[in-house]
Parts: C-alpha cells; structure tokens; sequence
C-alpha cells in the first residue's frame, strides 16, 4: 500500500486538524538554538491554514518523563512558530486539559494553536497499549483528521504517532512524504556512483545501517570516533581514542565483506590527535597508522578526521551522484575539532546529484558551521528514524499511514 497523502483527506476547510509535528528543538536558557524542525513543519502548515483548516499542532519535546516540567515547555516553540508563520499561534497550557479545549475551540478558519509537550503526559510514550490509547482517544477529542508529519517519531509506538492515526482519518503531511520518498530512492534506486558517509561516535550505533547498506553502495567512508574501531581492527594502535572492543570482530567482517562484494571502503589515512578532550587542547596531525607517535604517545585522543582524509573523503564525495552522510567527523562543537566536518558538509554542496544529510549530529553541524538547508538536497528531519528505515526496519508511524 502506498502512503495516504493530504488528497486523501479531502477538503478540510472548517475541520480541526491536529498535525502530529516533531518540534523538538534543541533550547539553552528557553531560547530555540536550532530552528531547523519548526521550519521544516512550514509546508504542511501553510497548506492547511491555505484551505482554511483549524490546525492543532502537537509535539514532544525532549524527555520530561511523563510529568509537567518547565525546562521542556513548547512555549517557546510557539513564539517562533509564530514569527514564521506570520500569525498569532495560541498556546494551550496542558495536551488535552481545559487550556487545550478552550484553545481548540476558540480556532477560527485558518487559525493555528500549540498544546503543550505530548510527553507531559505519561500516555504518550507508555509501554502499555492500553494506556497510549485512552490518552489518544482524548487527544482525538480536540481533531476531526490527524496529519502525520513529525518523521523524527515514526520509529516509535507512542500515542500520538500510532494510536491516534488509527482512531482519526489520517494521512502523511509533505514533511514525511518527502522523507520517504529520499529515503526510498537511496535504498531502491540509487544513482550511482552511490557513496555513504557514516561518522558519530559508536561503530554500534550502525550496525543495522552498515548491514543493510554494504550490498547497495560503491564506496563507505568511515570518520568520526567509530573510526577508531576500523583503524584497530586493522591493526593500528589508537591511543586513548575511542575504541568498541566488542565490535572489532563485526568490523573486520564488515571489512572483509566490503572487498568480497568490491564495494570501495575508504578508512582515514590520518587524524587530528589532541593532548586532551578541550577546546584548547594541544593538538597534532598524525598518520592512521601512526597515532600513538606522537607527543602525547599513547595518552593520545583522536578527535577529527586529519586534512588528508578530508581531502581523500571530499574527493569520493563530490565525484559521485547519490551520497547519504549520518555523523559527524569530529567534535565539530569545539572549532578546533570541526575541519574534518565541514570538508565533508561542503563536498556535499557540490554534488552533482542528490546529497542528503541524514539528521540529528549532521543535521545540527551543517547549521553551527554556517550552511543552509537549501545547499543540500536533503536534511532530514529524523536521525533515528531515517538510520532505521535505512537499516530495513518496518517503521509503525508510517505502517499506520498506509505504506509497505
């Protein structure tokens, strides 16, 4: 079955709409750090307030554990929501509560209202079936339709992404159809040459992405600290760099089924090792095969990817047509640490084809290194999410919305 899209839904002037969203914005001291999600909710919104809907729009934001907590209040959220849709936007005080009744029915035609954080309430991400139904079913009170479009939580069973869109005619709103439909052509019909960039911290953390992927890619790149891993597992001593020692027999297979199936897989051929983890940490370039010759001998700690490899990755990168980049290279958040990152990020930028930045740490590094969104073809919107659908996982936000 295909994914149920807008169409299905039919006109919904004058209906309530509740738009499942994903708002969860990073936030120091109350103030949005990184608007990138509440931007990417603007098509679906506008187009709802364009026919006249009564948009209420829901949304987690971080983990409150199941209980009020004003470090996680969507109240700022709503103010920006406001200044980027260029009308008032109401902001109920609870989910389903009074505030979020009078607010809903105080909508007119091409009003909007924010209730807040879904995980305020211990039903929304309830283990027991039972529970996250009867808080949808009262979520369900304060809509006529449901769009899904929060694709940064369609991995997950909880009420408002399952339950919900199985109680109220549902559908996916342009946010997750576009997802999708990129996720898609990267695992189903890949322009080719296809390379994949993986990087973050833990070699576990894609274990799932490396399985599914290493029969469909031409080149693997692999930076960030899950490098370290490849580089011990090849031989190479790596200090105090981070190191998965129940992971090197997984990686030497990895490694010896990326030859087997002559797919090109491309480890750091240097790296930028630091005297400590700091942002004024003493710092050299040392060879991959050579980490621990240096000043810092065996207290050494990798942090980046060296100019070398960046070099080498920004090469494959922009001589290929298809690229999915997930994970940084390095600690980007410390500028001393972030060249490898953004060599990686401006590549990207330069292909010819379709580049997309798969989420989360990438989707957040692009931003801090002074990139937009339009300079990608893609940056998604769930870093989890689209790891999963990447690895083949069956995702229940979306099964519920129809697709196969």
């Amino acid at each position: 079955m295909a994914l149920r899209t807008l169409d299905s839904l039919g006109s919904l002037a004058g209906k309530r709409v509740i738009v499942r969203a994903d708002l969860n914005v990073p936030l120091k001291d109350a103030v949005i750090t990184d608007d990138g999600r509440v931007r990417a909710t603007l098509p679906t919104l506008n187009a709802l307030i364009n026919q006249g809907a009564r948009l209420v729009v829901c949304s987690h934001l971080g983990r409150p554990d199941g209980a009020p907590d004003p470090r996680y209040s969507l109240e700022p959220v709503a103010q920006r929501l406001s200044e980027l849709l260029g009308k008032p936007v109401a902001f109920a005080r609870d989910t389903v509560g009074e505030s979020a009744r009078e607010a809903v029915a105080a909508l007119e035609d091409g009003d909007v209202a924010l209730i807040e954080n879904l995980r305020f309430d211990p039903g929304e991400t309830a283990k027991d079936e039972a529970s996250r139904r009867a808080f949808a079913e009262e979520l369900a009170t304060l809509g006529d339709v449901l769009v899904s479009d929060g694709f940064g939580v369609v991995h997950r069973k909880q009420a408002s992404v399952y339950e919900l869109a199985e109680i109220l005619p549902s559908a996916a709103g342009f946010l997750i159809q576009r997802e999708v439909e990129v996720t898609a052509r990267l695992t189903e019909s890949p322009e080719r040459p296809y390379t994949v960039v993986l990087g973050g911290s833990k070699v576990s953390d894609k274990l799932g992405v490396i399985e599914h992927l290493l029969p469909r890619v031409d080149k693997l790149l692999v930076g960030g600290g899950m490098m370290f891993t490849f580089l011990r597992a090849e031989g190479h001593a790596v200090g105090k760099s981070l190191l998965e020692e129940d992971q090197l027999d997984t990686v030497r297979g990895y490694i010896a089924r990326a030859e087997e199936r002559g797919v090109e897989l491309v480890l750091p051929v240097d790296a930028i090792v630091a005297a400590s983890f700091s942002a004024d940490a003493d710092h050299v370039v040392a060879d991959a095969d050579a980490l621990e010759d240096t000043p810092f001998g065996a207290a050494g700690l990798g942090l980046d990817i060296g100019p070398r490899t960046a070099e080498l990755f920004a090469d494959a990168i922009r001589g290929s047509r298809t690229v999915f980049w997930n994970g940084p290279m390095g600690v980007f958040e410390l500028p001393a640490f972030a060249r490898g990152t953004k060599a990686v990020a401006q590549a990207l930028t330069e292909v010819d084809g379709l580049s997309v930045v798969g989420g989360g740490d990438s989707a957040a590094a692009v931003r801090q290194l002074g990139f937009r969104d339009d300079q990608f073809g893609h940056i998604s919107t769930g870093g989890g999410a689209s790891l999963e659908f990447l690895e083949g996982k069956k995702l229940p936000g979306l099964e519920v919305l129809g697709w196969q």
